[in-house]
C-alpha cells in the first residue's frame, strides 16, 4: 500500500488561482491546502507538509507563489522543501504563465491554450500560444528544472484567461490540466467523482 500523500504542485496563489484549485479540486475528489494561496506564500514548507499529512483524501493541491520575487522567492523555497519530504509524491505541476518584471523560464511537457488545445508551445499568461517551444515564462517556475518532476503542464493565468477559466465555468483549463497529470500517473478513480 502506497502511504505517501499524492501532490500537485500550482505555481500561483492569488485568489483566482484559489478559487479555480479549490473548484477542480472539489469536484475531481481532492483536496485544496487553501492556506497555501497567498501572494506571495505565506506558509513555510514544514508548514505545508504539515497540512499535507493531515488531509483525509488526496491528490493534494498546493499552491505556490513567489509575487515576482527574483530568485528563489518564498514560494520556489516552500515548493523544494515540499518535493524533498520522503512521505510525499509529486504528482507533477502546473506551471503558471505570468509577466512580471522579474519572469523566469521552465520547461513544460506539454501546454494548454485557453481553448483547451494541446499544444507543444508554451503560453502565455492570456492563455495564448508563445513563440516558445516546451516552455513558458512566469514567477514562480524556474525550480520546476531542479526538480525532475513526472510531468509539468503550462496554461495561462489560472482563473482567468479572459474568462476561459473562470471558476464559474469550472474553470475547463485547469480542470483539463490536473486530469493529463492524474492520467500520465496512472490515477483514474478521481475523474468519475463530484
Amino acid at each position: 500500500m502506497n502511504t505517501k500523500r499524492r501532490v500537485i504542485f500550482v505555481t500561483d496563489g492569488d485568489l483566482y488561482a484559489q478559487q479555480a484549485i479549490e473548484t477542480v479540486a472539489s469536484e475531481l475528489g481532492g483536496r485544496c491546502i487553501s492556506q497555501s494561496a497567498g501572494n506571495p506564500t505565506p506558509l513555510a514548507g514544514y508548514e505545508i507538509v504539515s497540512l499535507i499529512s493531515e488531509t483525509p483524501h488526496d491528490p493534494v493541491f498546493v499552491m505556490f507563489d513567489d509575487s515576482g520575487y527574483q530568485g528563489e522567492g518564498y514560494g520556489e523555497l516552500a515548493m523544494q522543501y515540499v518535493a524533498s519530504d520522503a512521505n510525499i509524491e509529486v504528482l507533477g505541476a502546473i506551471a503558471v504563465a505570468s509577466r512580471t518584471h522579474f519572469s523566469e523560464w521552465t520547461k513544460v511537457d506539454v501546454s494548454i491554450d485557453r481553448f483547451g488545445e494541446l499544444t507543444h508551445f508554451g503560453v502565455d499568461k492570456n492563455g495564448l500560444p508563445d513563440m516558445e517551444i516546451g516552455r513558458i515564462d512566469g514567477d514562480t517556475v524556474s525550480i520546476l528544472d531542479k526538480l525532475d518532476l513526472p510531468i509539468v503542464v503550462g496554461v495561462g493565468d489560472i482563473g482567468k484567461m479572459s474568462g476561459y477559466d473562470d471558476p464559474s465555468k469550472g474553470s475547463p483549463i485547469t480542470r483539463k490540466a490536473v486530469q493529463i497529470l492524474l492520467e500520465r500517473s496512472g490515477i483514474d478513480e478521481f475523474n468519475n467523482e463530484g
